[in-house]
């Protein structure tokens, strides 16, 4: 009579309790990658911002003289006014901003038909006055200007102090947005 073996059929066991954790290994894999989509999507886009930035710093202090021109009462960006074709305003402060504008909606962004793609989900741009220039002799107070960008993230986080955008995004804890004070110097103050 052949002997039996007590582990008769417990490989079998063994192989599903494996594929079982492979299995939620594998989910848990899926889960990081996506997280890791979104975290390189969120750092594309802070990028984007803070190239913005710097490009409408550089324009506002190559016309130092109308900085305050810069200032907005809303901000720019999806429908905010702006024409279409910034070529027909003076080159100046208006149309520096006109191009900001189309900067923030996307129009460097191309698409392979020729749409603005924008690299921000709904991408707004603010310019605030947070000191006034004062050449007054012996004061020579410098003009301080804050320039933000916000857009629209995809998850909530903590919501941002500042103002640029606020309420556009539906709940604020999906607005994100960055900011750069600009002082714009007297030279010919004494």
């Amino acid at each position: 009579m052949p002997r039996r073996h007590a582990s008769a059929g417990l490989s079998l066991v063994e192989v599903l309790v494996t594929v079982i954790v492979l299995a939620f290994g594998l989910l848990g894999i899926a889960a990081l990658q996506a997280k890791v989509q979104v975290g390189s999507i969120e750092s594309y886009q802070r990028a984007q911002a803070v190239v913005l930035l710097d490009d409408l710093r550089a324009r506002m202090l190559g016309n130092a003289a109308h900085a305050a021109d810069y200032v907005t009462a809303t901000p720019l960006g999806p429908a905010d006014g702006q024409p279409a074709d910034c070529t027909t305003l003076a080159i100046g402060s208006a149309r520096d901003l006109c191009e900001w504008s189309q900067e923030l909606n996307g129009a460097a962004e191309q698409t392979a038909a020729g749409a603005a793609n924008g690299a921000m989900v709904g991408a707004r741009g603010c310019v605030e006055q947070l000191q006034a220039p004062d050449p007054t002799a012996g004061i020579c107070q410098p003009g301080i200007y804050r320039l933000s960008v916000a857009w629209q993230g995809l998850h909530a986080t903590r919501a941002s102090s500042l103002t640029c955008g606020a309420n556009q995004y539906g709940p604020d804890a999906n607005r994100r947005a960055i900011a750069v004070q600009v002082a714009i110097g007297l030279p010919d103050c004494s």
